[in-house]
């Protein structure tokens, strides 16, 4: 008989663990996975690669949503009806304000909903919001880690390239960073229930009094600190789902 699969990632109906990573590389999955004790690969369809394991005796999914919030929203929806109750987003960013370095962690307090695909679900004035245990769960992973982080509201932004339009300025609003999918996650898990937060691995600068191009050479997030902040973050994300689990029973 057939295993009975969900329709666009491909995943299987039951039987995932109820905590899970969600990144954006497939190739970011399997590290992440290899972290985890007994770790399998469940699936691999388009861009969403799904593992199993457990972490420190929790059992854990990791899965790769791709890049953007309109694939990405897909993933959660269907993890949560897979029986994911909680979701922490494991990506990168961009720093949007000083010191803010290369490497450290950002830590998502809420975002703005400029992801491409939530204003199609609700109105713009829903906020998008982490859980506040998922938030002090994070900080205290990484303090316990001593691993540079902060903590702040992160700006969503669907289009990653500039445009002709004029990139709207939130200049003085106190952005922490800048990514792609964490409020089109923050937004489905408050619509159902869940439980949700982010950690953001910061790879460069986006706010345009930060940005050095010819001290930097533009964009690069293929270097040493990036990597090195890829490897802590993916611990802190786990252990945090240890503490979710553990202290904060979610």
């Amino acid at each position: 008989m057939t295993q009975d699969l969900l329709p666009v990632t491909r995943i299987p109906r039951t039987g995932l663990p109820a905590h899970a990573i969600v990144v954006g590389d497939p190739a970011r999955a399997a590290a992440v996975a290899a972290l985890l004790d007994g770790a399998e690969e469940v699936s691999y369809h388009r861009e969403y690669r799904v593992f199993s394991g457990s972490w420190k005796g929790l059992p854990v999914a990791v899965a790769s949503h791709g890049v953007g919030g309109p694939g990405a929203i897909l993933l959660f929806q269907e993890l949560a009806e897979a029986g994911v109750r909680v979701f922490l987003r494991f990506g990168t960013a961009g720093a949007m304000k000083p010191g803010i370095g290369d490497g450290d962690l950002v830590i998502a307090e809420a975002a703005v909903r400029d992801d491409g695909v939530t204003h199609q679900l609700l109105p713009p004035e829903y906020p998008a919001v982490s859980s506040p245990e998922a938030v002090l769960a994070l900080q205290r992973a990484a303090r316990e880690a001593r691993v540079p982080h902060h903590r702040g509201i992160v700006w969503t932004r669907a289009a990653f390239q500039p445009g002709l339009i004029p990139l709207f300025s939130y200049d003085g609003a106190g952005l922490a960073a800048i990514e792609m999918e964490l409020s089109a996650l923050l937004v489905t898990a408050s619509l159902r229930g869940l439980v949700a937060g982010g950690v953001l691995v910061v790879d460069g600068a986006n706010a345009d009094e930060l940005v050095d191009e010819e001290s930097t050479g533009g964009y690069n997030p293929h270097r040493d600190v990036v990597a090195a902040g890829v490897e802590r973050g993916a611990v802190v994300s786990l252990e945090a789902l240890r503490l979710l689990a553990e202290e904060f029973r979610a």
